[in-house]
Protein backbone atom coordinates (compact mmCIF):
# COMPACT_ATOMS: atom_id res chain seq x y z
CA UNK A 1 0.00 0.00 0.00
CA UNK A 2 1.60 3.31 -1.00
CA UNK A 3 2.58 5.70 1.80
CA UNK A 4 0.34 8.71 2.11
CA UNK A 5 1.77 11.58 4.12
CA UNK A 6 -0.51 12.95 6.81
CA UNK A 7 -1.96 16.32 5.89
CA UNK A 8 -0.71 19.12 8.09
CA UNK A 9 -1.96 22.66 8.19
CA UNK A 10 0.49 25.33 7.09
CA UNK A 11 2.23 27.01 10.02
CA UNK A 12 0.44 30.25 9.15
CA UNK A 13 -2.88 28.54 9.86
CA UNK A 14 -1.87 26.84 13.11
CA UNK A 15 -3.03 28.31 16.41
CA UNK A 16 -0.15 29.90 18.29
CA UNK A 17 0.49 28.90 21.87
CA UNK A 18 1.22 31.74 24.25
CA UNK A 19 2.58 31.61 27.80
CA UNK A 20 0.18 33.17 30.27
CA UNK A 21 1.04 33.98 33.88
CA UNK A 22 -1.24 31.78 35.97
CA UNK A 23 0.05 32.70 39.41
CA UNK A 24 2.76 34.52 41.37
CA UNK A 25 4.38 33.80 44.71
CA UNK A 26 7.06 35.27 46.95
CA UNK A 27 9.05 34.55 50.07
CA UNK A 28 11.33 36.74 52.18
CA UNK A 29 13.36 35.47 55.17
CA UNK A 30 12.27 36.65 58.61
CA UNK A 31 15.57 38.31 59.55
CA UNK A 32 15.63 42.01 58.65
CA UNK A 33 18.78 44.14 58.75
CA UNK A 34 18.15 47.88 58.77
CA UNK A 35 20.51 50.60 57.63
CA UNK A 36 20.84 51.69 61.24
CA UNK A 37 22.12 48.23 62.19
CA UNK A 38 24.71 48.33 59.42
CA UNK A 39 25.75 51.83 60.47
CA UNK A 40 26.54 50.41 63.90
CA UNK A 41 29.31 48.23 62.48
CA UNK A 42 30.38 50.00 59.26
CA UNK A 43 31.60 53.48 58.34
CA UNK A 44 28.23 54.43 56.86
CA UNK A 45 24.88 55.89 57.84
CA UNK A 46 21.19 55.41 57.13
CA UNK A 47 21.17 58.74 55.28
CA UNK A 48 24.19 57.80 53.11
CA UNK A 49 22.66 54.46 52.05
CA UNK A 50 19.14 55.81 51.49
CA UNK A 51 20.22 58.84 49.43
CA UNK A 52 22.45 56.80 47.11
CA UNK A 53 20.37 53.66 46.69
CA UNK A 54 16.85 54.09 48.05
CA UNK A 55 17.38 51.11 50.37
CA UNK A 56 16.28 51.24 54.02
CA UNK A 57 16.42 47.54 54.94
CA UNK A 58 17.06 44.05 53.55
CA UNK A 59 16.05 40.47 54.44
CA UNK A 60 18.77 37.92 55.19
CA UNK A 61 18.46 34.13 55.27
CA UNK A 62 18.84 32.42 58.62
CA UNK A 63 21.77 30.15 59.35
CA UNK A 64 21.14 26.87 57.56
CA UNK A 65 18.41 28.37 55.36
CA UNK A 66 19.31 27.59 51.74
CA UNK A 67 18.40 29.07 48.38
CA UNK A 68 16.29 25.97 47.75
CA UNK A 69 14.32 26.65 50.94
CA UNK A 70 13.46 30.16 49.79
CA UNK A 71 12.66 28.94 46.28
CA UNK A 72 10.37 26.19 47.57
CA UNK A 73 8.26 28.58 49.64
CA UNK A 74 7.84 31.03 46.76
CA UNK A 75 7.06 28.15 44.38
CA UNK A 76 4.33 26.73 46.62
CA UNK A 77 2.66 30.13 46.89
CA UNK A 78 2.79 30.62 43.12
CA UNK A 79 1.28 27.17 42.55
CA UNK A 80 -1.46 27.90 45.09
CA UNK A 81 -2.27 31.16 43.30
CA UNK A 82 -2.44 29.26 39.99
CA UNK A 83 -4.63 26.49 41.44
CA UNK A 84 -2.00 23.88 40.57
CA UNK A 85 0.11 21.25 42.28
CA UNK A 86 3.69 20.23 41.75
CA UNK A 87 2.73 17.21 39.67
CA UNK A 88 0.94 19.49 37.20
CA UNK A 89 4.31 20.93 36.15
CA UNK A 90 6.52 19.64 33.38
CA UNK A 91 9.26 22.30 33.59
CA UNK A 92 11.08 24.24 36.30
CA UNK A 93 13.63 26.91 35.42
CA UNK A 94 15.32 28.39 38.47
CA UNK A 95 17.40 31.54 38.11
CA UNK A 96 20.10 31.90 40.75
CA UNK A 97 23.70 32.98 41.20
CA UNK A 98 23.79 31.41 44.67
CA UNK A 99 22.85 27.72 44.24
CA UNK A 100 22.88 25.30 47.15
CA UNK A 101 25.75 23.34 45.61
CA UNK A 102 28.05 23.61 42.61
CA UNK A 103 25.95 20.72 41.27
CA UNK A 104 23.38 19.32 40.90
CA UNK A 105 21.02 22.13 39.95
CA UNK A 106 19.05 23.64 42.83
CA UNK A 107 15.97 23.35 40.60
CA UNK A 108 16.10 19.54 40.86
CA UNK A 109 15.93 19.75 44.67
CA UNK A 110 12.86 22.01 44.38
CA UNK A 111 11.39 19.60 41.82
CA UNK A 112 11.62 16.71 44.28
CA UNK A 113 10.20 18.70 47.19
CA UNK A 114 7.22 19.80 45.05
CA UNK A 115 6.45 16.22 44.01
CA UNK A 116 7.03 16.91 40.32
CA UNK A 117 7.83 13.58 38.63
CA UNK A 118 7.85 14.42 34.92
CA UNK A 119 9.59 16.81 32.60
CA UNK A 120 12.78 18.68 33.47
CA UNK A 121 14.23 21.05 36.03
CA UNK A 122 17.41 23.07 35.69
CA UNK A 123 19.13 26.30 36.78
CA UNK A 124 19.91 29.42 34.74
CA UNK A 125 22.70 31.80 35.76
CA UNK A 126 22.59 35.38 34.48
CA UNK A 127 22.89 37.11 37.88
CA UNK A 128 20.43 40.02 38.19
CA UNK A 129 19.05 39.36 34.69
CA UNK A 130 18.47 35.74 35.62
CA UNK A 131 14.70 35.90 35.97
CA UNK A 132 14.25 37.46 32.52
CA UNK A 133 16.55 34.79 31.05
CA UNK A 134 14.62 32.04 32.86
CA UNK A 135 11.28 33.52 31.76
CA UNK A 136 12.46 33.56 28.15
CA UNK A 137 13.66 29.96 28.39
CA UNK A 138 10.39 28.67 29.82
CA UNK A 139 8.35 30.73 27.35
CA UNK A 140 10.22 29.20 24.42
CA UNK A 141 9.73 25.67 25.80
CA UNK A 142 5.99 26.35 25.94
CA UNK A 143 5.80 27.91 22.48
CA UNK A 144 7.73 24.95 21.06
CA UNK A 145 5.24 22.50 22.58
CA UNK A 146 7.85 20.95 24.89
CA UNK A 147 6.07 22.05 28.07
CA UNK A 148 2.53 22.96 29.06
CA UNK A 149 2.92 24.23 32.61
CA UNK A 150 6.20 25.80 33.73
CA UNK A 151 7.44 27.21 37.01
CA UNK A 152 9.94 30.06 36.76
CA UNK A 153 11.76 30.94 39.98
CA UNK A 154 14.26 33.61 40.95
CA UNK A 155 15.91 32.80 44.28
CA UNK A 156 19.03 34.16 45.95
CA UNK A 157 21.01 34.10 49.20
CA UNK A 158 23.40 36.90 48.26
CA UNK A 159 24.23 37.45 51.93
CA UNK A 160 26.49 34.38 51.64
CA UNK A 161 28.75 35.99 48.99
CA UNK A 162 29.00 39.49 50.47
CA UNK A 163 32.05 40.98 52.14
CA UNK A 164 30.31 42.44 55.19
CA UNK A 165 33.21 44.82 55.75
CA UNK A 166 32.86 46.40 52.27
CA UNK A 167 30.33 49.20 52.69
CA UNK A 168 30.24 49.73 48.92
CA UNK A 169 28.59 46.35 48.29
CA UNK A 170 27.20 44.76 51.46
CA UNK A 171 24.59 47.50 51.97
CA UNK A 172 23.10 46.90 48.51
CA UNK A 173 21.89 43.30 48.57
CA UNK A 174 19.34 41.08 50.26
CA UNK A 175 17.94 37.54 50.13
CA UNK A 176 14.59 36.34 48.84
CA UNK A 177 12.69 34.35 46.24
CA UNK A 178 9.86 34.94 43.80
CA UNK A 179 8.11 32.62 41.36
CA UNK A 180 5.59 32.66 38.53
CA UNK A 181 3.64 29.80 36.98
CA UNK A 182 3.30 29.89 33.19
CA UNK A 183 0.55 28.03 31.38
CA UNK A 184 0.49 27.35 27.65
CA UNK A 185 -2.79 28.63 26.19
CA UNK A 186 -3.97 28.78 22.56
CA UNK A 187 -3.77 32.37 21.35
CA UNK A 188 -7.36 32.74 20.24
CA UNK A 189 -10.62 34.29 21.37
CA UNK A 190 -10.30 36.07 24.73
CA UNK A 191 -6.73 34.79 25.04
CA UNK A 192 -5.57 36.18 21.69
CA UNK A 193 -3.68 39.13 23.17
CA UNK A 194 -2.81 37.86 26.66
CA UNK A 195 0.48 36.33 27.76
CA UNK A 196 4.17 36.90 27.13
CA UNK A 197 4.41 38.95 23.94
CA UNK A 198 8.19 38.75 23.55
CA UNK A 199 11.49 38.53 25.42
CA UNK A 200 14.79 40.14 24.45
CA UNK A 201 18.16 39.02 25.84
CA UNK A 202 21.69 40.41 25.51
CA UNK A 203 25.15 40.05 27.03
CA UNK A 204 28.60 41.61 26.71
CA UNK A 205 31.44 39.59 28.22
CA UNK A 206 33.98 42.36 27.71
CA UNK A 207 32.64 43.88 30.95
CA UNK A 208 33.07 40.66 32.93
CA UNK A 209 35.29 42.21 35.61
CA UNK A 210 33.03 45.14 36.50
CA UNK A 211 30.64 42.99 38.55
CA UNK A 212 31.81 39.54 39.62
CA UNK A 213 32.57 37.18 42.49
CA UNK A 214 36.28 36.59 43.14
CA UNK A 215 35.96 32.84 43.69
CA UNK A 216 34.56 29.66 42.20
CA UNK A 217 35.33 25.93 41.83
CA UNK A 218 37.45 26.35 38.69
CA UNK A 219 39.30 29.42 39.98
CA UNK A 220 40.00 28.81 43.64
CA UNK A 221 37.66 26.18 45.11
CA UNK A 222 36.24 28.92 47.34
CA UNK A 223 32.93 30.75 47.03
CA UNK A 224 34.51 34.20 47.04
CA UNK A 225 32.95 37.62 47.54
CA UNK A 226 31.06 40.00 45.29
CA UNK A 227 33.13 42.81 43.76
CA UNK A 228 31.72 45.74 41.80
CA UNK A 229 32.75 48.91 39.99
CA UNK A 230 29.62 50.77 41.02
CA UNK A 231 29.87 53.88 38.83
CA UNK A 232 30.60 51.87 35.68
CA UNK A 233 27.78 49.43 36.36
CA UNK A 234 25.37 52.34 36.84
CA UNK A 235 26.45 53.99 33.59
CA UNK A 236 26.10 50.81 31.54
CA UNK A 237 22.77 49.93 33.18
CA UNK A 238 21.09 53.20 32.20
CA UNK A 239 22.24 52.86 28.59
CA UNK A 240 21.56 49.15 28.07
CA UNK A 241 18.17 49.14 29.76
CA UNK A 242 17.00 52.07 27.65
CA UNK A 243 18.09 50.21 24.51
CA UNK A 244 16.38 46.93 25.35
CA UNK A 245 13.13 48.65 26.39
CA UNK A 246 13.01 50.39 23.01
CA UNK A 247 13.76 47.07 21.30
CA UNK A 248 10.89 45.29 23.07
CA UNK A 249 8.36 48.02 22.27
CA UNK A 250 9.43 48.36 18.64
CA UNK A 251 9.27 44.58 18.16
CA UNK A 252 5.62 44.63 19.25
CA UNK A 253 4.77 47.88 17.45
CA UNK A 254 3.95 49.54 20.76
CA UNK A 255 4.87 52.90 22.25
CA UNK A 256 5.80 54.17 25.71
CA UNK A 257 2.22 55.26 26.25
CA UNK A 258 0.96 51.68 25.88
CA UNK A 259 2.82 50.48 28.99
CA UNK A 260 0.63 50.22 32.09
CA UNK A 261 3.27 49.01 34.54
CA UNK A 262 7.05 48.98 34.72
CA UNK A 263 8.39 46.19 36.94
CA UNK A 264 12.15 46.70 36.89
CA UNK A 265 15.02 44.87 38.51
CA UNK A 266 15.45 46.51 41.89
CA UNK A 267 19.13 47.53 41.83
CA UNK A 268 19.15 51.25 42.48
CA UNK A 269 16.31 53.73 42.94
CA UNK A 270 17.93 56.28 40.63
CA UNK A 271 18.07 53.76 37.77
CA UNK A 272 14.44 52.80 38.39
CA UNK A 273 13.33 56.44 38.36
CA UNK A 274 15.33 57.06 35.19
CA UNK A 275 13.51 54.26 33.37
CA UNK A 276 10.13 55.46 34.63
CA UNK A 277 10.82 58.96 33.27
CA UNK A 278 11.93 57.53 29.93
CA UNK A 279 8.57 55.76 29.57
CA UNK A 280 6.65 58.82 30.75
CA UNK A 281 5.11 56.79 33.56
CA UNK A 282 4.01 58.46 36.80
CA UNK A 283 5.81 57.08 39.88
CA UNK A 284 2.70 55.20 40.95
CA UNK A 285 2.92 53.07 37.77
CA UNK A 286 6.44 51.85 38.58
CA UNK A 287 6.61 48.93 41.03
CA UNK A 288 9.31 49.69 43.60
CA UNK A 289 10.39 47.30 46.35
CA UNK A 290 14.08 48.18 46.67
CA UNK A 291 13.46 50.24 49.81
CA UNK A 292 12.34 47.13 51.71
CA UNK A 293 14.02 44.27 49.82
CA UNK A 294 17.31 45.83 48.57
CA UNK A 295 18.80 44.17 45.49
CA UNK A 296 17.78 40.50 45.54
CA UNK A 297 19.34 39.80 42.12
CA UNK A 298 17.30 37.23 40.14
CA UNK A 299 14.56 37.29 42.78
CA UNK A 300 13.79 41.01 42.54
CA UNK A 301 11.41 41.04 39.56
CA UNK A 302 9.26 38.05 40.62
CA UNK A 303 9.13 39.44 44.17
CA UNK A 304 7.85 42.74 42.76
CA UNK A 305 5.37 40.97 40.47
CA UNK A 306 3.99 38.95 43.37
CA UNK A 307 3.51 42.09 45.44
CA UNK A 308 1.84 44.11 42.66
CA UNK A 309 -0.51 41.28 41.66
CA UNK A 310 -1.25 40.36 45.26
CA UNK A 311 -2.38 43.86 46.18
CA UNK A 312 -4.42 44.24 42.98
CA UNK A 313 -2.32 46.90 41.25
CA UNK A 314 -1.64 44.79 38.15
CA UNK A 315 -4.92 43.79 36.52
CA UNK A 316 -5.97 41.49 33.70
CA UNK A 317 -5.39 42.96 30.26
CA UNK A 318 -2.74 45.46 31.33
CA UNK A 319 0.65 45.69 29.61
CA UNK A 320 3.56 44.96 31.95
CA UNK A 321 7.18 45.66 31.06
CA UNK A 322 9.94 43.91 33.00
CA UNK A 323 13.63 44.68 32.53
CA UNK A 324 16.93 43.87 34.23
CA UNK A 325 20.68 44.10 33.96
CA UNK A 326 23.30 42.05 35.79
CA UNK A 327 26.88 40.87 35.87
CA UNK A 328 28.40 39.56 32.69
CA UNK A 329 27.13 42.06 31.61
CA UNK A 330 23.72 40.56 30.88
CA UNK A 331 20.51 42.45 30.25
CA UNK A 332 17.02 41.82 28.95
CA UNK A 333 13.35 42.79 28.85
CA UNK A 334 9.98 41.17 28.41
CA UNK A 335 6.53 42.49 27.57
CA UNK A 336 3.59 40.67 29.14
CA UNK A 337 -0.11 41.24 28.52
CA UNK A 338 -1.56 40.27 31.90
Amino acid sequence: MPFKPRHRRPLSEMTKIRSQVAGCGAYLPDRVITNAELAGRLDTSDEWITQRTGITQRHVAAEGQLTSDLALRAARRALEAAGMRGDDLDLIVLATATPDNTFPATATKVQAMLGMTKGAAFDVQAVCSGFVYALSTADNFIKAGQAKNALVIGAETFSRILDWEDRGTCVLFGDGAGAVVLRGVPSEGSNAERGILSTHLHSDGSNYDMLYVDGGPSLSQTTGHLRMEGKEVFRHAVQRLAEVVDEALEHNKLSYGDVDWLVPHQANRRIIESMGRKLGLPPEKVVVTIDRHANTSAASIPLALAEATGDGRIEKGQLVLVEAMGGGFTWGASLIRW
